[in-house]
């Protein structure tokens, strides 16, 4: 990106369309926008884990996504560098899982968010917070 120059428009969807592994698990974004973004999964027999519950993996997959996202949605190319999950409940077969990720600070470098994993009926499932780094080039189209 040149001086002056504007990052192109961020297209979520096409992120995810790039994203085999998120996309194999049902993973999908509902809502993209400036330092915000929402993702969703239903959980199903093959996100299961050996307790009979939905499995810590994909809980934190699907908010990793958001995250993904949000830190991406200015245009500019951002990398995860720390994250930090707390689990709260267990989800199971049928659930509807919902992760939102928003900008809580943004410097030229360095950008915190904080993401929710929530069930359908609002129990709060997962929260993580998430440390991303600016590398100052074109996020990808």
């Amino acid at each position: 990106m040149t001086k002056g120059s504007k990052p192109a428009a961020f297209d979520a969807a096409a992120l995810a369309r790039r994203d085999t592994f998120t996309r194999e698990l049902g993973i999908e974004v509902i809502e993209a926008a400036l330092g915000r973004a929402v993702t969703r999964v239903r959980v199903d027999e093959r996100h299961v884990n050996f307790n009979g519950v939905c499995h810590g993996g994909l809980t934190f997959t699907l908010a990793d996504a958001a995250f993904g996202y949000a830190c991406n949605s200015h245009g500019i190319m951002s990398a995860g560098i720390d994250v930090h999950m707390m689990y709260n409940a267990a989800a199971k077969v049928g659930d509807m899982l919902t992760a939102t990720a928003i900008e809580i600070a943004r410097s030229a470098r360095i950008a915190n968010y904080r993401i929710d994993v929530v069930r359908a009926d609002g129990t709060l499932i997962a929260g993580m917070s998430g440390t991303a780094f600016i590398t100052g080039k074109p996020a990808a189209a």
